[in-house]
């Protein structure tokens, strides 16, 4: 292909089509081998030239050979021929450990340009220029190439070289060549195996086919290959007996073929293994090895006594000492839980005076003695023994299973000289609380084990015990000589251990242990642990609770009386649980404070006099008496809060008719006149709480001062009350109209005026004011311009009818008593509202 002629600059040449490379003389070379499918072919060759950013392609059409294409612009006039080359052939092979003659030719390389040109052929590469050196070399004028030495496959599996075709100015025609040169394996390593030697173990008894373990081996050979294909096979055991395992050939699995492995018989085996290549054929390489098979231990031998019968001596009250070492065999691994002797006593022992235990480093079994024996009781004692492993056992393939070992032992007692001895060695003694000093409470004696009496045998208490009790030195009675109360310093804990000696006529002494108990006793009276209480309208019952300081069977359950009978006959007692009762009124108990004698009697009958001062109120909760009440005829009844303060209001309301009455006879003759005016400001003031506000209102009637001589004002405390009296000359408009009269015309009927110094009835007074006051009332309800006024009194209309309950609010008449009854009829929850709206 004419490349210069379509683009004189090219810089990048490439083709559409990797089956095909262009060179930059135009020439267009097959990179691999290629068959036409169909008739045609065609791929596209694109020339860049980078820094002018030209770009432009060439169309190649490839038919078969003598059949015409269309000239393309850029195609040539010849028809393009494939030829075959030379300058790319297969790669070369070189036999490992190859043994020449050297140099030996393994290729030869060249190129067609070589008919046009002068060629020179040159290659670099490792073998060549790089390590290993020299190992191949290609002549200059023949392309030949050349191998100098032997190669080791396993060190240098193949190379590859570059191969180059110039002319004698340097021009290369050809594209350089890679050329692979692969080194064909020769069996010359032979497998060897991973370890030096293989350990394995396996349980004694095992049965067939179980793994024991695998042996593994390599070959350096190529892989996949004869070469590298390994069998392996069991060469020799030692022992030479029944072979006991086998070892799969492919895999290299060692498995139990032999049904019984004994431990006992034959502890280990060692197997000479083989591994060869060329699938075990006999010319293959093959190497050997060692496997050691360990056999583990198994517990499948019971152990058995040396010794059916044993005897040994130990002398009567002898503890903790050795007497006897038993031994056993075993035929399983010593040191191993299958062989681990554990003895037992399994008859004789009823009274545990024996122990026997295990020596870890000899296996023996050791008796003890760890309580001792007595020779008068008995003179020997006969022990069957046995022994089993720690391990459970494993009864063996094709055995049977065997009982377990037993030997007897005869202990013979021997008979010594020994101190009294107590019977029994602890003695309890229970004594009841607060027992009078001195009071026998038991009997602690011992014998003489060689005579079985206490004759000559002596009691004595050692110092530094707990001082509660002490022994006759003689008969061994014991008496307190203290008052035991478990209510007081170390006896709080109710017990003490007091140690006893007893000593006979050689001075032998024997010990024992009296342990002293206090037993709670029936020493406290029950109370009620509260007196006082307030009942109020509801008549809840009352919780009585009662305590006792003395624990059971003296305290809980009790029972409550009243003592008194007029009080038993208006109150009564009803059972709540063990420790209180509930006490309520019987019937319509009058209000007061009741004194009532209750007794409780706890369950060991002891009787505790008690007093509960029930205050009855009449209240709605507790706490509205707050211990103040009222007397009622017939009890304990004081006056309540509204009785005093009436009493008070009362007096002081007496004592202000008196001054007001002193006042009026002590005015004598004096004669004061009465205007209209004035009349209009004799209004009655009373309860005046605070001062109201300053009302500056012309149509507001003004009390003045200057007309305080028509009446007289008593002032008591902070209130005032202001009361009319009757005046001397006293001249007021007639209710009907027309004339002046005085107030005692109206009343007397008309007539000379009198000095009277009684105040008038309401009616009189009523008759009087009352025209007047709506006079005045009419006229407040006009302005200036006697036109009827919006802005005064005004007439409330008619709401509907009020609760019968009456109005609860702070507003309310507070003296009216009986309206404020329904509040008792509320329920609890509308008490709180009741004590804020009544203001005791």
């Amino acid at each position: 292909v004419d490349l210069k002629d379509c683009l004189q600059s090219a810089e990048f040449i490439s083709s559409s089509d990797g089956n095909f490379k262009v060179l930059e003389d135009g020439s267009v070379y097959t990179t691999s081998a290629l068959s036409l499918s169909s008739e045609k072919k065609t791929f596209t060759i694109l020339l860049k030239d980078i820094q002018e950013k030209v770009q432009k392609k060439i169309h190649v059409d490839l038919v078969e050979e003598g059949k015409k294409t269309p000239k393309t612009r850029h195609a040539r006039d010849t028809v393009l021929k494939r030829t075959k080359r030379r300058w790319g052939p297969i790669p070369s092979v070189m036999i490992e450990n190859s043994l020449g003659p050297f140099p030996l030719q393994i290729q030869q390389v060249q190129s067609d340009t070589a008919q046009n040109y002068t060629i020179f052929y040159s290659a670099s590469g490792p073998g060549i220029d790089q390590d290993p050196k020299g190992l191949f070399y290609i002549e200059r004028e023949t392309g030949n190439i050349f191998a100098t030495r032997a190669v080791d496959r396993e060190q240098y599996p193949s190379f590859q070289i570059i191969c180059f075709a110039t002319t004698p100015d340097g021009y290369s025609p050809e594209v350089p060549l890679v050329h692979t040169i692969r080194i064909e394996d020769d069996n010359d390593n032979a497998p060897y195996f991973t370890q030096d030697l293989f350990e394995f173990c396996v349980p004694e008894n095992s049965r067939p086919g179980v793994v024991v373990g695998k042996v593994i081996a390599e070959d350096r050979d190529e892989p996949y290959t004869l070469h590298t294909t390994l069998k392996y096979r069991i060469v020799s055991q030692t022992p030479p007996i029944t072979p006991a395992f086998s070892l799969h050939g492919d895999t290299g699995v060692i498995s139990v073929l032999l049904p019984q492995l004994d431990r006992e018989l034959v502890p280990s085996y060692t197997l000479l293994v083989e591994v060869r290549d060329m699938a075990g054929q006999p010319f293959g390489l093959c190497t050997t090895g060692t496997v050691v098979i360990k056999i583990e231990d198994t517990n499948d031998n019971a152990p058995t006594f040396k010794q059916l019968q044993y005897e040994t001596r130990v002398e009567e009250n002898r503890v903790n000492v050795e007497i006897l070492r038993i031994s056993v065999v075993d035929l399983d691994e010593p040191g191993s839980p299958g062989s681990g002797a554990v003895y037992e006593i399994i008859r004789g022992n009823d009274d545990q005076a024996f122990e026997i235990t295990t020596d870890k480093n000899t296996n023996e079994g050791i008796l003890c003695v760890v309580k001792g024996l007595d020779y008068e009781t008995a003179k020997q004692r006969v022990l069957v023994i046995g022994v089993n492993n720690e391990a459970p056992y494993l009864l063996a393939p094709h055995s049977q299973q065997l009982s377990q070992s037993t030997s007897s032992v005869t202990v013979h007692v021997l008979d010594m000289d020994e101190g009294p001895v107590f019977k029994p060695c602890l003695l309890r003694l229970d004594v009841k609380e607060c027992e009078d000093i001195g009071t026998a409470i038991g009997r602690f004696v011992a014998e003489d084990p060689e005579t079985g009496n206490s004759e000559g045998i002596r009691y004595r208490i050692p110092p530094g015990q707990c001082n509660w009790i002490n022994i006759d030195d003689k008969s061994g009675e014991v008496r307190t000589v203290r008052v035991l109360d478990r209510d007081i310093g170390e006896m709080r804990r109710g017990q003490c251990n007091v140690t006893v000696l007893a000593i006979d006529r050689n001075g032998k002494t024997g010990t024992g242990t009296i342990q002293v108990c206090i037993v709670p006793g029936n020493k406290n009276f029950p109370r009620i642990t509260q007196t006082e209480y307030i009942m109020c309208r509801d008549r809840k019952p009352i919780c009585l609770t009662a305590q006792d300081g003395d624990e059971a069977p003296y305290s809980a359950p009790f029972v409550y009386r009243i003592t008194d009978r007029r009080l038993a006959s208006m109150w009564k007692l009803t059972p709540h649980d063990d420790n209180s009762w509930y006490l309520s009124p019987k019937g319509d108990t009058p209000y007061g404070i009741y004194d009532i004698p209750v007794s409780v009697i706890d369950n060991g009958g002891k009787i505790g006099e008690n007093t509960v001062r029930v205050n009855l109120c009449d209240c709605v909760t507790p706490t509205e008496c707050d211990g103040r009440t009222r007397q009622l005829s017939g009890g304990n009844v004081t006056l309540g809060l509204w009785a005093i303060l009436a009493m008070i209001l009362g007096s002081l309301l007496l004592l202000l008719i008196l001054i007001t009455i002193c006042g009026c006879c002590g005015a004598g003759v004096m004669h004061r006149q009465v205007t209209d005016d004035c009349a209009n400001h004799n209004l009655i003031i009373s309860n005046t709480e605070a001062p109201g506000e300053e009302v500056m209102d012309h149509n507001i009637i003004p009390l003045q001062n200057t007309c305080d001589q028509g009446g007289y004002g008593v002032k008591t405390g902070e209130q005032q009350a202001f009361e009319m009296v009757k005046g001397r000359g006293h001249t007021l408009e007639s209710v009907k109209g027309g004339g002046h009269q005085t107030l005692g015309s109206v009343k007397e009927g008309g007539g000379p005026p009198m000095m009277d110094t009684c105040r008038y009835s309401y009616s009189e007074w009523h008759n009087f004011t009352h025209p007047r006051l709506g006079e005045k009332v009419h006229l407040c309800r006009q302005d200036e311009e006697q036109k009827h006024s919006e802005d005064y009194l005004l007439s409330y209309n008619y709401e509907g009818k009020g609760s019968l309950a009456g109005s609860v609010g702070c507003c309310s008449d507070q003296h009216e008593e009986e309206a404020l009854d329904f509040l008792d009829q509320l329920e609890p929850k509308f008490r709180t509202l009741a004590e804020t709206c009544i203001k005791r």
